[in-house]
């Protein structure tokens, strides 16, 4: 049986409309859900970012830039309820340190929701919200950083509490969350990355950490993402992070797994050399094996060792390097790797475009093969640069690609000249900058978030794609009625899942 922590599993396809209905302070038309279902497909998963209970679940955007009582950079999460339009017409909640349940004071720089990830702490039915403050000074240690867990209850939410905090100055915890059921005890763990480091909280009702791995990062913030790739039944840790030249230059792609002898998360495989923006677990070939997506990748170092994101000439514009899951710890013998310029993909591989920069999983045709969404940020459209693009790539039997090495049928790209897909290609939209996906008008089906944090002069964007394809809606800090921030790429570049 493949486990995979907090990922959408999908179960329809969903057909557009030609309904709409008018979005308020943007001039932009919101089509209805489709009522039409496909064939009858395997029950869905269950709601991963329901945190009110009513069946849908949300969106989540951290705006670690926002301004809260006029001090810069505090930080605020923006939830954006689901139901039966999407998220938009259905209510919005505003959550800052200044928010009765979280503690905390909103300060300059606190950077609340720099990270953000949706995960089922307590034992009630409602999913709890996991934001990290990378920025939050603690006494008299700058910086040091923390991570509150806000509790879902009916109303929206209720309690929350202070799952970690940074030990010493620059700690910075909270610039990256994941979360998962490590241990196999049933309850959620959280891995935490901070600067040259990642801690774990085996219990998040306590502000209780542990070193998971600590080395130099280059001052970026660690990329994390959960799947079985052990198959032990488990959820492992895949971590991504790299440096140059700070004193020295590395790049790791490492997986790490609880350890019941040693009561610890244990390091058990590794991809040295090959760096990544993005990460994504899926089963992308239907043999109920994780796979993972790894974005942008690219050999970093000058030396080459075994060619870690497949061959050279594939990482223009942006490589995404798949490392297939097997029985008897085989993962990652079989690899599969492309860019824009590989046979049947849309779009030609330009310098740039960071094809990969952003990725997202979940079987959108119920077809039993998961399918890779990947956002390429700085592509060109026209003459617009960095107006960004999104590629919806079908999963199959041999994977993402077919026999004969091009991307399967069914692959698509859409940007903001794509008819169906609300605004103008601009430049510096950034359309396609982060991904998730999640069940907001709750058919049953997955539906795509795309964020554009450029749109609008750098206010930011994110779109909600029924189904991942064209249609659907956008939500805007002004459609929303949130305050404007003072520094770019605001609404969008943090999303949760």
């Amino acid at each position: 049986m493949r486990t995979r922590a907090l990922t959408l599993a999908a179960a329809t396809a969903l057909a557009a409309t030609g309904l709409t209905l008018p979005l308020a302070a943007t001039g932009l038309t919101l089509p209805l859900a489709a009522t039409a279902t496909a064939a009858p497909v395997p029950e869905p998963a269950p709601l991963t970012a329901d945190f009110n209970g009513d069946g849908y679940d949300d969106l989540f955007v951290g705006v670690p830039t926002g301004s809260v009582s006029g001090k810069g950079k505090a930080g605020y999460v923006s939830v954006v309820f689901g139901g039966e339009y999407g998220p938009g017409p259905h209510g919005v909640r505003r959550i800052t340190q200044a928010t009765v349940e979280v503690p905390g004071t909103p300060e300059g720089g606190d950077r609340f929701g720099g990270s953000v990830v949706a995960a089922h702490v307590d034992d009630d039915p409602y999913a709890d919200l996991v934001i990290g403050a990378p920025g939050e000074d603690i006494d008299a240690k700058t910086d040091a950083g923390s991570v509150t867990v806000l509790y879902g209850t009916g109303d929206g939410f209720a309690q929350a509490n202070t799952a970690a905090r940074g030990a010493k100055s620059g700690d910075v915890y909270g610039n990256a969350l994941a979360a998962a059921d490590f241990t196999g005890d049933t309850d959620v763990d959280l891995a935490i990355g901070g600067k040259d480091q990642v801690v774990a909280n085996f219990n998040p009702l306590a502000a209780r950490t542990e070193p998971l791995m600590g080395d130099r990062m280059g001052g970026r913030a660690p990329i994390l993402a959960t799947g079985d790739f052990d198959t032990d039944g488990l959820p492992d840790l895949a971590l991504a992070y790299y440096t140059q030249n700070q004193p020295y230059t590395q790049s790791h792609l490492r997986l790490y797994g609880w350890n019941k002898d040693e009561g610890s998360m244990g390091n058990f495989w590794n991809n040295s050399n090959g760096a990544a923006n993005a990460l994504a677990v899926g089963d992308f070939d239907g043999d109920n094996y994780d796979d993972l997506a790894v974005g942008n990748c690219r050999e970093i170092a000058d030396e080459n060792i075994d060619d870690p994101c497949g061959p050279e000439e594939l990482t223009k514009g942006g490589a995404i390097h798949i490392r297939f899951g097997g029985p008897n710890g085989s993962f990652g013998w079989e690899q599969q790797t492309f860019n824009q310029d590989t046979a049947g993909m849309p779009g030609v591989a330009e310098t740039g475009d960071g094809f990969g920069d952003a990725l997202a999983a979940a079987d959108i045709d119920a077809d039993g093969h998961d399918d890779l969404i990947a956002g390429a940020r700085g592509e060109a459209i026209s003459s617009a640069a960095k107006a960004g693009s999104v590629t919806v790539l079908k999963g199959g039997e041999m994977g993402l690609l077919d026999p004969a090495g091009a991307a399967n049928p069914g692959t698509v790209a859409y940007q903001q000249n794509s008819p169906g897909i609300l605004g103008v290609a601009q430049a510096g939209d950034l359309f396609g900058g982060a991904l998730a996906f999640g069940d907001h008008n709750g058919d049953g089906a997955p539906d795509l978030s795309v964020a554009a944090p450029g749109e609008n002069s750098a206010a930011g964007g994110v779109w909600d794609l029924p189904g991942a394809k064209a249609g659907g809606s956008v939500v805007t800090p002004n459609s929303l009625g949130l305050p404007a921030s003072s520094d770019p790429l605001a609404y969008g570049a943090v999303l949760g899942e």
